[in-house]
C-alpha cells in the first residue's frame, strides 16, 4: 500500500453491473485500483484468494442490498475473520432508510455509511477517511506489538544467568523486534567477546575466531569516546561475513551502548538492508533494548568478578599437594561449578596427625565469596585443632562452636575421618554430611552408618563411628554437588553413586575420575572428591 491515501485498492461489491461501473469509474478517475465484484460470496472467495497471495485491498465498499447475503451480514462475516477482520468495510445504498441503515452498518463493524448517489468528492473523501483510519489502526497495533516484544525480550534478558544467555535473549529479541537475523556481543573489561546469535539465522558453521576479533576491534573504536548510545551502519568490507548469512558478507547496522561505568559496550547487529523492518519506531526500540542489555550485564558482570575472586580464594587455600604418609594413597579431585552457576563453599583436607591421617570433606552452606571465606577459616581452624587433639569428634565440636561464635547465621556440614595406617582402623565423625563409602575389590560398596547434625546447629554429637579398612578397600568422600540433581530424590542418587562405585575400576584415582565422568563435570554446583586406600 503506498504512503498516501491516494492509489489504494478499492473492491466494490454491487450486484448492478451498471452501478459498480459507475462506481468503479470516480474510484479509478482518483487513482485508486478497483476490483467488482457482483455478490458476498464472489468477494469472499476473491478475498481468500488474495489472502494466499499475499495482500488484501486497502477498503471494501459494499453495497447494503445484495442477493444472497446482505451488505451487513457479509461486513459481520469479515469482521469475524482474524485474516480480513482489519480490512475498513464502507456501506452504501440507494435506498433512503435514514439514520437505521447507518446504525446497523456502524453495529455489524463498518467504517462508513454512504447513500448513493452521491457527488465523486463524497465517495473519494469517505474512502480516504476509511483508508486513513485503518492504517492508523495498524499502525498503532503494530507498535503494540513491537512493545510487547520488547517487554518480553528485556525479561528474558534480565532473567539471563550468564552473559552468553544475556547474549542469545538478546539476539533473538532483535530478531523479532526487525524482522531479520541478529547478533549480539558484549565486550568484558578483561577482553573476552560473549556472542549471542538469533535462532532464524540458518545453523551452520559460524564465523572463524579472526571475524570475532574483527568485531571486538570495531567495538572498541565505535565506543572510545563516545559514552552515550549511538547508532551506525558499517559496509561489508569492515564488518566480517557470515553473522548473518553463512558465508555471506552483508553491511551492518549496529546500535551499540555502554554500561554505567563505561566500560563495557554491548552491540546489537542486524543486516542493514533486506528484510529488515527499519522504521523509526523499530529503529527506537532497538536502541532501547540495547540500553536495557547493557543494563542487565552489570550485575553480571559484576558477579564474575567476584565469581573469579570466589574461585581464586578456593584455589589459593585448597592444597595443591597432599602429605604423603607411609602407607596411605591419597588422591583428591576439585571442580568448580559451572560459570552459570554461584561458587560454592566445597572443601577437602588431608592432615598428617600423630594419630594418623585426618581427611575431611565438608560444604558450607551457601555460594559465592562468603561461602569461600567461611571455608578458609574452618579448614585454618581445622588445622589448628588437630595439633591438639587429631580426635573426629573433638574436632566437630570445635568446629560447631566456632561457627556459632563467628557466623551464628551460617551452617556447614563435613565428613572427619581419622586413618590408622598401621591398623586400618578409621574413626568417623559426620556433621550433616554424605557419609564415607567404603569399596572393596569384590565389586561391593556401603556407606558407613555414620550421622549427625549439621555444624553451627550447636547440638549434641553421638560419639564417634569406628569401622576397619583392609588394604583392597578404598574410602571414598564426596560433597553432595557430585550426585545432587534437580527433581531426584537424594536416596536415589546416593544409590546411583554406590553403584557407581562399585564398578569403577581399581585404584583411587581412577575412581574418582570414573564418578566424575559419570555425574558430570560441568554441574550447578562445585564437586569435591577424596579417595584413599591402605597400602
Amino acid at each position: 500500500m503506498d504512503g498516501n491515501d491516494t492509489g489504494s485498492t478499492v473492491m466494490v461489491v454491487d450486484d448492478t453491473a451498471s452501478n459498480r461501473y459507475a462506481m468503479g469509474a470516480v474510484l479509478s478517475r482518483a487513482g485508486h485500483s478497483v476490483i467488482p465484484v457482483a455478490s458476498a460470496g464472489e468477494a469472499l472467495v476473491e478475498l481468500d484468494v488474495r489472502l494466499r497471495a499475499g495482500g488484501l485491498p486497502d477498503v471494501a465498499l459494499v453495497d447494503v442490498g445484495l442477493p444472497d447475503m446482505n451488505g451487513f451480514e457479509l461486513c459481520r462475516r469479515l469482521k469475524a475473520r482474524p485474516p480480513t477482520a482489519a480490512l475498513p468495510v464502507v456501506h452504501f445504498s440507494a435506498v433512503s432508510a435514514g439514520a437505521a441503515y447507518r446504525c446497523r452498518g456502524l453495529d455489524a463493524g463498518g467504517e462508513a455509511y454512504l447513500t448513493v448517489p452521491a457527488e465523486p468528492e463524497e465517495i473519494q473523501a469517505v474512502v480516504r477517511a476509511a483508508v486513513r483510519g485503518a492504517r492508523t489502526r495498524r499502525g498503532a497495533e503494530a507498535l503494540v506489538e513491537r512493545l510487547t516484544l520488547l517487554s518480553e525480550t528485556i525479561v528474558s534478558v534480565q532473567a539471563a544467568r550468564c552473559l552468553r544467555e544475556l547474549a542469545d535473549a538478546a539476539a533473538e529479541g532483535t530478531a523479532r523486534l526487525t524482522g531479520s537475523p541478529a547478533a549480539v556481543f558484549v565486550l568484558a573489561e578483561d577482553g573476552e567477546l560473549y556472542r549471542g546469535m538469533s535462532r532464524n539465522r540458518a545453523r551452520t558453521a559460524l564465523p572463524d575466531p579472526s571475524a570475532h576479533d574483527s568485531v571486538a576491534r570495531l567495538i572498541r573504536h565505535m565506543t572510545a569516546g563516545h559514552p552515550e548510545a549511538r547508532s551506525a551502519v558499517v559496509p561489508a568490507p569492515l564488518w566480517p561475513a557470515g553473522f548473518f548469512r553463512p558465508g555471506a558478507p552483508d553491511d551492518a547496522r549496529l546500535v551499540l551502548a555502554l554500561t554505567h561505568d563505561g566500560k563495557t559496550p554491548v552491540c546489537l547487529a542486524t543486516p542493514a538492508r533486506g528484510g529488515r523492518d527499519g522504521s523509526v519506531d523499530t529503529d527506537a526500540l532497538v536502541a532501547r533494548l540495547a540500553q536495557a542489555t547493557a543494563l542487565a550485564a552489570e550485575p553480571l558482570l559484576m558477579y564474575q568478578v567476584e565469581r573469579h575472586v570466589a574461585l581464586t580464594l578456593q584455589h589459593s587455600f585448597l592444597p595443591q599437594r597432599l602429605p604423603e604418609l607411609p602407607g596411605v594413597e591419597v588422591v583428591v579431585r576439585y571442580e568448580p561449578a559451572s560459570r552459570q552457576a554461584e561458587i560454592g563453599g566445597d572443601f577437602y583436607a588431608a592432615l598428617r596427625t600423630p594419630d594418623g591421617l585426618l581427611t575431611a570433606v565438608g560444604d558450607v552452606v551457601g555460594h559465592s565469596l562468603d561461602a569461600a571465606t567461611v571455608m578458609v577459616e574452618i579448614r585454618h581452624a581445622l588445622r589448628a585443632y588437630c595439633v591438639e587433639d587429631p580426635d573426629p569428634g573433638v574436632l566437630a565440636r570445635r568446629l560447631d562452636r566456632m561457627l556459632q561464635h563467628y557466623h551464628p547465621d551460617l551452617t556447614a556440614t563435613v565428613c572427619l575421618t581419622l586413618v590408622d595406617p598401621a591398623s586400618g582402623r578409621i574413626r568417623i565423625a559426620n556433621a550433616g554430611h554424605i557419609a564415607p563409602l567404603i569399596i572393596g575389590d569384590d565389586g561391593t560398596a556401603g556407606y558407613v552408618k555414620a550421622g549427625g547434625p549439621l555444624l553451627g546447629l550447636g547440638l549434641d554429637r553421638p560419639p564417634p563411628t569406628e569401622a576397619v579398612l583392609m588394604p583392597t578397600d578404598r574410602l571414598l568422600m564426596v560433597t553432595d554437588g557430585l550426585i545432587e540433581t534437580r527433581g531426584t530424590d537424594l536416596e536415589v542418587s546416593l544409590e546411583q553413586l554406590r553403584t557407581a562405585a562399585a564398578a569403577a575400576p581399581p585404584g583411587t584415582a581412577a575412581l574418582c575420575d570414573t564418578l566424575l565422568d559419570c555425574f558430570g563435570r560441568d554441574r550447578e554446583d562445585d564437586i569435591a572428591l577424596l579417595a584413599l586406600r591402605l597400602g
